[in-house]
């Protein structure tokens, strides 16, 4: 049997660009042949960065992905790197976007990947299933691909496949089977939620059995506006053994040796002898043409073994923390800001939010404000002190009250407006450090509070990033007392995550007076929010009916508020933003007769 040395790059792109995309493929490329691989795979749209949303619609910028493919193949080669097969994400077209008036059925903007070789680009695939649920629109970008592509390499057949077409039965991994492919190689960008590493892996083994082939699976990492990408690659045989995994949340290129069959372009046999196998979906049919490919040279032979080793799994707040990092350290360095600026109220929130800032960028890039008020306590202050003594971060304090008696001077105020003057006065000390000294200002508001509106608009929601925007309330104290069990000193003062959560925008103020325990909360929005259960269902599963009604009418009038919402890392199944799409303007209540006639 051949044996195929082959590398997935773990590695990060940015969106749009295009040339220092290229030059983090020569250089991954270099390490991977470095190592002996024979053959390299890169994400999905690793060239262009995904995802591209609109840009597709540009010709201008499918052409610099197209041309940049051509110059990437040539770069390779001039680099010395003309023998190692590489394959690698990017967007190609054969015709107008969909959205032209001059485009024709079959032709259109592709989700490619191509394998580069030789100076060449050797062979092209275009993407069969597209997704069209969640945060994917491709439906509304690109055009599926038919056939599939299968090149040899080395003796081996090598089909190559992207993202969702492992993610859906029948297409390219029927027709793999039906080509005879010794291994499929899947390029992704599949974005992160708490424990779809659970979920990976069985689909793997799925697609494997499918195709009756091993399937290497390369993944991105990196963030990108809402999405964080977390990795995971891996190689699973036919038979469903995991043969190696790459770490989550880590930038490498793993690299493993294959013992493959020799190709004979001969059907794949289906079914299996092993008992333990996964089981295979009902066949579909595929209804995908083969076009085959040849590299012409003989692999060279490495006189070691190499094994990628299987990574150890690591606890979901692990998970969350980094990705709420990386997230954030990837929005600030991509979007180019020197630092970033948030308030420091001594509560959970903003004190979860600092330690993530410092975790992401190091305590000389971030800035704390505390802002205190007439009604602010003194534990608060004392809070938000202590916080910056153990993060290390540039601390300052810039108290209110004389502002807000400037503007109490000249209105007549009372009540919640004075309330929500106050946290517009703070928004506006955050907004002016911010234009004098370059900050991206932080946001700290949670899911939970988001989703009920309990924010002030123009006030604490002020921000142009939110890192516990996907983030539940009861999940923000888990991920507090984690966070302080790690090496070095613990960042959260222990205060700021026992107290009774407040605004202190009134004397006594707690969270519980608008609000119900958070702990009854959160399950409801969960299950409205993330699962769309109505009214009698969530009722059903045990909550109070009135105060169902009460949560559901929160959330459906906060509606404008998120609209106007900065944009946070996904770590859910459903959150807020290009997940979630509601009308502002509805008078569906659920449970209610909503006509108004």
């Amino acid at each position: 049997m051949p044996t195929l040395r082959i590398a997935l790059a773990q590695v990060n792109s940015t969106v749009g660009d295009i040339p220092g995309n290229a030059a983090a493929i020569r250089r991954w490329s270099r390490q991977a042949a470095d190592a002996g691989a024979h053959l390299v795979a890169f994400p999905e749209m690793m060239l262009t960065g995904y995802p591209i949303e609109d840009l597709v619609f540009r010709n201008s910028f499918v052409e610099a992905s197209r041309q940049s493919l051509r110059t990437l193949a040539a770069d390779l080669a001039a680099d010395g790197l003309g023998d190692l097969a590489v394959v690698v994400g990017y967007v190609d077209a054969d015709g107008p976007p969909a959205t032209s008036s001059e485009a024709e059925p079959g032709s259109g903007r592709r989700d490619a990947s191509a394998l580069l070789h030789g100076g060449e680009v050797v062979a092209t695939y275009f993407k069969h299933h597209l997704p069209n649920y969640g945060v994917f629109d491709e439906d509304r970008y690109f055009e599926p691909g038919d056939s599939l592509t299968v090149v040899r390499l080395g003796g081996v057949d090598v089909a190559l496949t992207v993202c969702e077409d492992i993610w859906q039965a029948g297409g390219p991994f029927t027709a793999a089977r039906r080509a005879g492919a010794g291994l499929v190689v899947n390029i992704n960008a599949s974005p992160y939620e708490l424990n779809k590493d659970d979920v990976r892996l069985p689909l793997v083994q799925r697609r494997a059995a499918e195709a009756g082939a091993t399937v290497a699976y390369v993944n991105a990492i990196g963030g990108q506006d809402e999405l964080v990408f977390d990795g995971d690659s891996m190689i699973v045989t036919a038979g469903g053994e995991l043969l190696t995994r790459a770490g989550q949340f880590t930038e490498q290129v793993l690299v493993h040796d294959l013992d493959l069959p020799v190709a004979n372009a001969e059907p794949n046999p289906e079914g299996s002898t092993d008992a333990a196998a996964p089981a295979v979906e009902e066949a579909i049919s595929d209804n995908m043409s083969i076009n085959r490919f040849a590299v012409q040279t003989e692999l060279p032979k490495n006189h070691d073994r190499r094994d990628g080793g299987i990574a150890d799994r690591i606890a979901d707040e692990a998970e969350v923390w980094s990705a709420l990092t990386m997230g954030l350290r990837d929005y600030v360095n991509k979007n180019r800001f020197p630092s970033v600026v948030l308030g420091l109220s001594g509560g959970i929130d903003s004190a979860v939010v600092a330690a993530i800032a410092v975790d992401a960028l190091g305590p000389d890039r971030v800035v704390g404000v505390s802002m205190p008020s007439g009604y602010s306590s003194g534990h608060s202050k004392d809070d938000a002190a202590d916080l910056a003594k153990r993060t290390g971060l540039d601390y300052r304090s810039e108290p209110i009250q004389p502002m807000v008696d400037a503007f109490l001077a000249n209105m007549s105020l009372s009540g919640t407006a004075v309330e929500n003057l106050q946290a517009r006065v703070r928004g506006v000390i955050l907004m002016a450090l911010s234009n004098q000294e370059g900050h991206l200002v932080l946001t700290t508001g949670n899911k939970s509070e988001i989703a009920v509106g309990y924010s002030t608009l123009y006030g604490d929601s002020v921000g142009g990033f939110n890192p516990l925007k996907d983030v539940p309330k009861s999940m923000v104290w888990q991920l507090a007392r984690w966070r302080n069990t790690q090496p070095g000193t613990p960042p959260i003062p222990e205060n700021s995550i026992t107290k009774a959560p407040s605004a202190e925008l009134r004397p006594d103020q707690k969270d519980s007076d608008s609000l119900p325990d958070y702990s009854v909360l959160d399950p409801i929005i969960k299950g409205y929010v993330d699962h769309d259960r109505g009214r009698d269902e969530l009722v059903a599963a045990g909550n109070d009916a009135a105060l169902v009604d009460r949560v559901l009418r929160m959330i459906d009038i906060a509606e404008y508020k998120r609209r106007q919402s900065a944009p946070g890392t996904k770590i859910s199944g459903k959150a807020f933003g290009r997940d979630r799409r509601l009308p502002i303007t509805n008078l569906f209540q659920e449970g209610k007769d909503s006509s108004p006639f």
